[in-house]
C-alpha cells in the first residue's frame, strides 16, 4: 500500500519556514509515522516554531526538552533546530525576505547546498524534502536522487555546523 505524500503549502511566516526546515532535522533516522505522530507536541515544545522565542533558548531549555517524552528527545536535533533558528532570522534579514533568500541561488542543485551548508541537520534529503513541502520547484525525487547516486553523491544528514 502506497503512503500519501505530506501536504505541499508555502508557509505565511517565518516560523512556517522554521517548521518546515524542522520537520526533516527530526524526521532524519525516524519513521515519518513517529515524527506525525509526535508533531503537535514538538510544535508546542518549540513555541509554534517562532524563530526569535526558539532561537533564544538557554542550556536549561534544551535539558527541559531533553527530559519531554512527548518531543523526540536527540540533543543535536533540538540544538540543530535552535540554531536553525537563528539562521533563517539572520537570512531573513539579509535577503529581506525568506522566500527571497530561497530565490537568491540559480538552481535547485545550488538551493540545496547552500541550505546544507546554512543549516544544521540538513543533507540532501532534508534539503528536497523541505523545498518540496515548501511548494518549492523540485525536480522529480527518484530522478534526483537516482542522479545524485550515480554521480556519487549522499542523501545523508549532516550533524555538523
Amino acid at each position: 500500500m502506497e503512503r500519501a505524500a505530506p501536504p505541499r503549502s508555502k508557509p505565511a511566516n517565518l516560523a512556517g519556514y522554521l517548521e518546515a526546515l524542522s520537520r526533516p532535522v527530526f524526521q532524519a533516522g525516524i519513521s515519518r509515522r513517529v515524527i506525525d505522530s509526535k508533531w503537535d507536541a514538538i510544535r508546542e515544545a518549540f513555541a509554534g516554531f517562532d524563530p526569535p522565542t526558539v532561537a533564544d533558548y538557554s542550556p536549561t531549555d534544551i535539558e527541559r526538552l531533553l527530559d519531554d517524552p512527548r518531543v523526540v528527545r536527540s540533543k543535536a536535533k533540538i540544538e540543530a533546530t535552535v540554531d536553525n533558528a537563528q539562521a533563517v532570522i539572520e537570512l531573513d534579514a539579509e535577503h529581506g525576505g525568506f522566500d527571497s533568500y530561497l530565490r537568491s541561488h540559480r538552481d535547485f542543485e545550488q538551493t540545496v547546498a547552500d541550505l546544507k551548508r546554512q543549516f544544521r541537520f540538513i543533507g540532501d534529503s532534508g534539503a528536497y524534502h523541505f523545498l518540496w513541502s515548501i511548494d518549492e520547484p523540485t525536480p522529480p525525487h527518484d530522478e534526483w536522487f537516482g542522479d545524485r547516486r550515480a554521480r556519487g553523491g549522499r542523501a545523508k544528514a549532516r550533524t555538523g555546523t
